[in-house]
């Protein structure tokens, strides 16, 4: 089995516009691997044996949070498993995030260049631990992203002080981490009490500083994802089964730990 930590879609309607916009703002960095639509990804599953995906909305104002996640939660089945995401800096978090837990969202996703905030800005916190008595999984976006410039407001040092702050809650940092930090993933946030997913990752980061990375950080707190439409999954699957991890290693990166987080 395989899940896919990490993945974004858009309605039928909404995909063609969407699929440029992000084309033209990340200035044309990624290519796409699907049409960015529900049955665009279903078709790419199936094509490479990939057997759930995570699907990663990101509300960008405020006033499409209801909208998105009502959405979220109807395109929810046996092969997508959506969260949902709210605005950092909403009116009035606990109802986004009480709307979201009673639609049976497992998670949201936050992503800190699209919604313009720091990850570790304390006043964000109050949220993040409604959020997590609440059961949910955070996702954030973690590092380097093309639409964003230096310093990015996510870092390795930021997860780790929320790690240490929100011991015990379910987090994850995308990309490894940090994109384009992994040395200071190496250093600050491996071993740390948080998931951190492959997406890009294995694509990007060298494979040595990876394979390190993950045998610091220990294989049952890293889920394979790959950001699709922005990168091949088929690709990250074929490295990682080439990389020197053991077979347990990869079943509960493939799948293992997922299933656990996500209850299946």
């Amino acid at each position: 089995m395989i899940i896919d930590f990490h993945a974004h879609i858009f309605t039928d309607a909404l995909a063609p516009k969407a699929r440029a916009v992000l084309m033209q703002n990340s200035h044309g960095a990624y290519r796409h691997c699907t049409d960015m639509t529900k049955g665009g990804l279903l078709a790419y599953m199936d094509a490479h044996g990939i057997d759930k995906s995570v699907v990663l909305p990101i509300v960008t104002k405020q006033h499409q949070t209801a909208t998105i996640n009502k959405w979220a939660a109807e395109i929810n089945d046996d092969r997508t498993v959506a969260f949902g995401s709210l605005y950092p800096f909403t009116d009035d978090y606990k109802r986004d995030i009480d709307d979201i837990c009673a639609l049976g969202l497992k998670g949201i996703k936050l992503h800190p260049e699209y919604q313009l905030f720091e990850v570790n800005d304390e006043r964000l916190f109050p949220m993040y631990e409604y959020a997590f008595s609440k059961g949910l999984i955070v996702v954030w976006h973690a590092g380097y992203d093309p639409v964003g410039t230096p310093p990015y407001r996510s870092n390795p040092k930021m997860f780790a002080e929320l790690a240490d702050r929100f011991d015990g809650a379910v987090m994850v940092a995308a990309h490894l981490g940090g994109q384009e930090q992994w040395e200071d993933v190496l250093e600050y946030l491996a071993g740390k009490n948080v998931y951190l997913d492959t997406s890009m990752a294995s694509v990007y980061c060298p494979r040595e500083l990876f394979e390190s990375i993950v045998k610091k950080h220990g294989a049952d707190k890293v889920l394979f994802a790959s950001d699709s439409p922005w990168s091949d999954a088929a690709v990250e699957i074929e490295r990682l089964k080439g990389y020197s991890f053991t077979q347990e290693e990869l079943d509960a990166v493939f799948h293992g730990n997922a299933e656990r987080l996500l209850g299946l």
